[in-house]
C-alpha cells in the first residue's frame, strides 16, 4: 500500500513529463462528462445569467424567526425576489453545495466530484477536437521551423538602359565625394554619425553590441568575407556611376553640338549682314566724300578743268534725297543730316548773298521748303533761349547760318515807321521758321527798334499816327510782347490832350484804334483822367433853352459814347445834364405852357440818346421823374382860375402810359432773352442738331406771363403792371381796359364783386 500510494502520489509529476496525448492512455475515471443541454447556461455580452431551480417559496423562510431586516435592505438596494444579486442579476441564487468524497483517495480517484449545481452554474465545455488540436500543437514543437531552411539566393540584374534612366534625374558623385559625405544614422536605438557611405555600410554589416549572435549568424560568419563584399559593392557602384556619367556627358555633347550649329547659323547671318552693311557704308562713304569734295571745290573756286565740277544746290538736294531713300537706316543712325552744315550751308549762303529781304520777300522760299522736308526732325526741338549752333537741328542751323545774316542786314537799315515790308517778310516766311527763330527776330531785331521809335514820336508834330506802324505787328507779336510800349504811348497821348477841346474830333480819331488794344482797366483810367474832365467842363457851360437850343456842345459830348464806358457817361449826364434839364422843365410847367410842345420837347430830348443809354436804370429814372413832374402839373394846375389846357391830361397820360409800356416791354424782353439764353445753354447738349438747331428754332414762351406778353404785343394791347397795387400778394396788371392778376397759370379778371378766372381767348376778346 505504501508503494501504491507512493506511485499514486508521483503519478501527476510523471504525467506532466510524458508526452502521452491519447485518451486511452488515461484511466476512465479521469474522463470528463458533458453537461446536459438542459443545464447549460447561455452566455451573452460577457455576463453570466443563471436559471433558478429552487422554488421561491422556500427562499428566505428562515426570516420568519427574525425581524426580516435583511430582506428589506436588499429590496431597497434594488433586489428582486427570484433573481441573483448584482447589477445585472448575475449572482447565483442557491448557496454552494458540498459533496462528500468516497474513500480516502486522491482527487478524482472515485470519479467526478462535481455536483449538479456546479455543473449547472459553471459548465465546462470539452471536446475531443480540442484535445487533438492541443496534442498536435505539442508535437509540432519537436519539428524544424520551415522558415529556417536555407533559401535560394535571388539575384537582381540591372541593364545599362535602367541605369541611364535612373541617372538622368540624379547627380553622379565621385568616390572622393562619397568619402566626404556626413551621414546621420537614426535606424538604431541611438543616433550615430558616419563620415562616409562606406563607413555606414561597414557598420551596418556588423551585428550590434546589444544583439547576441544566433547560431545561423555564427555559421554564416565562419564563411563570410566582408572586405571582399565591400570591395565588390564599391566596384559595382563605381561601374554604375561611370555608366551614368558617360551617358550624361554623351547627351551634353550632343546638346552642345546642336547649340554650336545654331550659333554657327547665327554668326553666318551676322557675317552676311555685316558684309552687306560694310558694302552699304562704303557706298554711303563714297557719296558723302564726293559731295564734300565738290562742295569744297565750289568754295575754293578752282580753275576750270581741274578736279571735279563744283556741287550745285540741285545736285545737293538729289544726293541727300538718295541718302534718305536708299540708305534710311544709315541716314538716321549716323546722323547724315548733319552734313548739311559743312556741305549745303556755303551753297545757301552763296544763293542768298545778293538778296534784299525788304524788296523781294519770297526769294528762296522754294529751296528752303525742300531742305526743310529733308533735314528737319520733328522730334528735335530747341528752346528759344538756346542759340548754340552745335545744339541746333540741321535745318535750324542752316537757317541760322545761311538765311539769318541777310535778315539781320535788312533789319539794320529798316525804318520802323515803314513796317509793311518787314511784316510781309515775316508773314511769308513764318511757315518755314521755327518758333524760337521767329521770337528771336521779334525780340532782338524788331522790338528794340520800335521802342526807340516810340520814344522819338511826338503826337503833336508827327503826321503819321502811331497806330499805323504799331498795330500791324499785333498779329505777330501779340499784345503781351508790345505791352512795354503802351505806357509811354499813353503818357505822350495824355500830354497831347492837355490843351484839347471836345470840339476837336482829331483826338477821337487818334484814340479810337487804341481802345481795343489797351486793357479795359488801362483804357478806363486813361479816359477818366484825360477825357472826362474836358467833357465835364463842356456840359457845365451847356445851356438848355427850349425856345432857342444850341446842341453842338451836347453832340460833342455824345460823340464819345462808344469811347467811354456807359457808367462813366451816365454819371456825367446825371451830374451835369439832368439837373439843368429837369429845372428847365419845372420852370416851363409853372408858366401856363402848351403841353403839346412840352411833350414834343420831352420826346425830342429822349431821341438824342441811344437805346443802350436809355436802358440804363439811372436814365430811365430821370425820364420817369420828368413824366411824374408833368403828371403832377396836369393834376394840380397853377394859374388864375385853375384853368388847364384842354386835352392836356389825356395827352400827358397817354405819353406816360406809352413810355412806361416801352420800359416794361424792354425789361420783359431783356428778361426773356436772358431766360432763353439759359434755356439754350441747357438744351444745347441734348437738342437734335446742337445749339445751332436750338437757335434756329422758333422761340418758345417759358412761362404763362411771357405768353400773355407775346399775345398782347401781337394784338397791340397794353400789358403793364400797376405800380404799388397787389391782391393777396399777387401783382396787378392792366391788360387793355381790364385789371387782372396771374395765380399758378390762371388769369383772374376783376369783376363787379369778385375776381373771375378767365381763359386766354376770352381775355383777348374782352380787352379792347
Amino acid at each position: 500500500m505504501p508503494e501504491d500510494e507512493g506511485s499514486d502520489g508521483e503519478q501527476p509529476a510523471d504525467s506532466e513529463s510524458m508526452p502521452a496525448c491519447k485518451r486511452s492512455d488515461y484511466p476512465r475515471e479521469f474522463g470528463t462528462k458533458k453537461a446536459p443541454k438542459s443545464d447549460m447556461v447561455i452566455r451573452g455580452g460577457g455576463n453570466k445569467t443563471f436559471t433558478s431551480v429552487v422554488s421561491e417559496r422556500s427562499f428566505g423562510e428562515w426570516e420568519k424567526h427574525t425581524k426580516g431586516i435583511g430582506q428589506k435592505l436588499l429590496q431597497k438596494m434594488g433586489y428582486v425576489a427570484g433573481k441573483g444579486l448584482g447589477r445585472k442579476s448575475q449572482g447565483i441564487i442557491n448557496p454552494v453545495e458540498a459533496q462528500m468524497r468516497k474513500g480516502r483517495g486522491a482527487i478524482g480517484a472515485h470519479g467526478p466530484e462535481r455536483t449538479e449545481q456546479s455543473l449547472r452554474d459553471f459548465p465546462v465545455v470539452d471536446s475531443e477536437e480540442e484535445e487533438d488540436q492541443e496534442c498536435k500543437r505539442q508535437l509540432s514543437q519537436w519539428k524544424r521551423d520551415p522558415g529556417t531552411a536555407k533559401a535560394k539566393p535571388k539575384y537582381i540584374y540591372r541593364t545599362v538602359e535602367e541605369l541611364k534612366s535612373r541617372g538622368m534625374g540624379q547627380r553622379v558623385m565621385a568616390p572622393s565625394e562619397l568619402s566626404q559625405v556626413k551621414v546621420i544614422d537614426l535606424t538604431g536605438k541611438e543616433q550615430k554619425v558616419y563620415y562616409s557611405y562606406n563607413q555606414m555600410q561597414q557598420r551596418h554589416g556588423l551585428p550590434s553590441e546589444e544583439e547576441a549572435p544566433s547560431s545561423q549568424d555564427t555559421r554564416r560568419a565562419a564563411f563570410s568575407m566582408p572586405e571582399l563584399e565591400h570591395n565588390l559593392q564599391i566596384l559595382v557602384q563605381m561601374a554604375e556611376q561611370e555608366i551614368v556619367q558617360t551617358d550624361r556627358q554623351l547627351r551634353h555633347e550632343k546638346d552642345r553640338l546642336v547649340s554650336l550649329g545654331h550659333e554657327l547659323d547665327r554668326l553666318q547671318e551676322l557675317l552676311h549682314s555685316d558684309d552687306s552693311a560694310v558694302e552699304r557704308l562704303s557706298r554711303v562713304l563714297g557719296l558723302v566724300d564726293s559731295c564734300e569734295r565738290r562742295a569744297r571745290a565750289g568754295v575754293e573756286e578752282l580753275p576750270p578743268g581741274e578736279g571735279e565740277p563744283p556741287l550745285t544746290l540741285f545736285e545737293a538736294v538729289r544726293d541727300f534725297r538718295r541718302l534718305q531713300e536708299e540708305f534710311p537706316e544709315e541716314y538716321m543712325s549716323l546722323g547724315l543730316a548733319g552734313l548739311a552744315g559743312p556741305v549745303v550751308t556755303p551753297l545757301i549762303k552763296q544763293h542768298f548773298s545778293g538778296w534784299d529781304p525788304l524788296k523781294d520777300t519770297s526769294f528762296g522760299q522754294d529751296i528752303l521748303q525742300e531742305w526743310k522736308s529733308i533735314l528737319e526732325d520733328a522730334c528735335c526741338t530747341l528752346q528759344p533761349s538756346q542759340c548754340d549752333p552745335m545744339m541746333m537741328d540741321p535745318y535750324h542751323r542752316l537757317l541760322w547760318e545761311a538765311w539769318m545774316p541777310s535778315v539781320r542786314r535788312a533789319a539794320s537799315r529798316w525804318q520802323p515807321r515803314d513796317c509793311e515790308p518787314f511784316v510781309c517778310l515775316l508773314e511769308q516766311w513764318l511757315p518755314l521758321l521755327p518758333p524760337w527763330l521767329t521770337d528771336n527776330i521779334l525780340d532782338q531785331l524788331v522790338l528794340p527798334r520800335l521802342r526807340i521809335e516810340v520814344e522819338n514820336w511826338n503826337p503833336l508834330t508827327d503826321t503819321v499816327p502811331i497806330h499805323a506802324w504799331i498795330h500791324p505787328w499785333l498779329p505777330l507779336m501779340g499784345p503781351t510782347r508790345l505791352e512795354p510800349l503802351y505806357a509811354p504811348i499813353r503818357q505822350k497821348l495824355g500830354n497831347a490832350l492837355q490843351r484839347w477841346h471836345p470840339s476837336d474830333p482829331s483826338a477821337k480819331l487818334i484814340l479810337r484804334p487804341w481802345k481795343e488794344v489797351f486793357s479795359a482797366g488801362s483804357w478806363e483810367a486813361f479816359t477818366v483822367k484825360h477825357i472826362l474832365p474836358k467833357l465835364d467842363l463842356c456840359l457845365a457851360d451847356f445851356l438848355i433853352n427850349p425856345h432857342q437850343q444850341h446842341l453842338d456842345p451836347f453832340r460833342w459830348v455824345m460823340d464819345w459814347e462808344g469811347m467811354l464806358s456807359i457808367s462813366s457817361l451816365v454819371s456825367l449826364l446825371d451830374k451835369r445834364f439832368f439837373p439843368k434839364w429837369l429845372q428847365v422843365l419845372c420852370a416851363w410847367l409853372t408858366n401856363g405852357p402848351n403841353y403839346e410842345e412840352i411833350v414834343k420837347w420831352y420826346q425830342g430830348w429822349k431821341s438824342l440818346f441811344s437805346e443802350l443809354l436809355l436802358a440804363h436804370p439811372t436814365m430811365r429814372d430821370k425820364f420817369n421823374e420828368a413824366l411824374d413832374i408833368m403828371n403832377r402839373a396836369v393834376a394840380a394846375p397853377q394859374g388864375p382860375g385853375g384853368f388847364v389846357q384842354p386835352g392836356a391830361r389825356e395827352h400827358v397820360a397817354y405819353l406816360t402810359q406809352t413810355e412806361r409800356r416801352k420800359d416794361f416791354q424792354h425789361n420783359s424782353s431783356h428778361e426773356r432773352r436772358e431766360a432763353e439764353a439759359v434755356a439754350f445753354a441747357r438744351l444745347g447738349a441734348t437738342f437734335p442738331g446742337g445749339p445751332a438747331a436750338v437757335a434756329s428754332s422758333p422761340p418758345v414762351p417759358l412761362s404763362f406771363k411771357e405768353l400773355l406778353e407775346a399775345k398782347a404785343e401781337e394784338k397791340n394791347i397794353v400789358f403793364m403792371p400797376l405800380l404799388g397795387r397787389r391782391h393777396d400778394g399777387k401783382q396787378l396788371y392792366t391788360f387793355g381796359r381790364l385789371i387782372m392778376f396771374i395765380d399758378r397759370g390762371v388769369v383772374f379778371v376783376q369783376g363787379e364783386k369778385t375776381w373771375v378766372p378767365t381763359s386766354l381767348q376770352t381775355l383777348l376778346d374782352t380787352a379792347h
